[in-house]
């Protein structure tokens, strides 16, 4: 069992947004072998903060769908601080549309990226790729959802 402290921040306009507690859940799956005791924060903003960041920590001036932002901090320090999360929340609706998912699992999906990220993995060498990809479908498949790479029609 993972000791999680996890601060969700909803700065987004839109419906139909995860409940605090399967934000939770999703992060406390990602964390598990990973880390004992955790803390992070989850922000849910809409598409104007998510450009913003996006625009001024990746020069990409568009929204997109997470960004993760892992705590800096000295070692010496040991503290259990992993970061923070951003989520869009019309950018996650959309592509669950154009993907043909529902909307929670691209929710589960978007929060096991993003904290896989503050884990330190990444996606821009294909092997590391592969091997991110690989735990994402393995997470999300013990979460109750299909993998999310999968063809688009074949989500649960």
């Amino acid at each position: 069992m993972i000791d999680l402290t996890l601060d969700v921040q909803r700065a987004s306009r839109c419906m139909h947004l995860p409940s605090n507690q399967a934000i939770h859940s999703w992060v406390a799956k990602a964390l598990t072998g990973h880390r004992e005791v955790a803390e992070l924060s989850v922000r849910i903003v809409d598409r104007a903060e998510s450009q913003q960041l996006n625009s001024r920590y990746r020069g990409r001036d568009a929204p997109t769908n997470v960004l993760s932002f892992q705590a800096d901090l000295p070692a010496e320090l040991n503290l259990p601080l992993l970061g923070d999360l951003v989520i869009c929340a019309p950018v996650v609706q959309l592509e669950a549309e154009q993907q043909h998912k529902s909307l929670s699992a691209h929710w589960a999906h978007m929060t096991v990226h993003g904290t896989l990220h503050l884990l330190g993995y990444d996606h821009v060498e294909d092997a590391n790729a592969a091997v991110m990809e690989k735990l994402e479908a393995d997470l999300l498949a013990s979460l109750g959802f299909s993998a999310p790479y999968a063809p688009a029609g074949k989500a649960k």
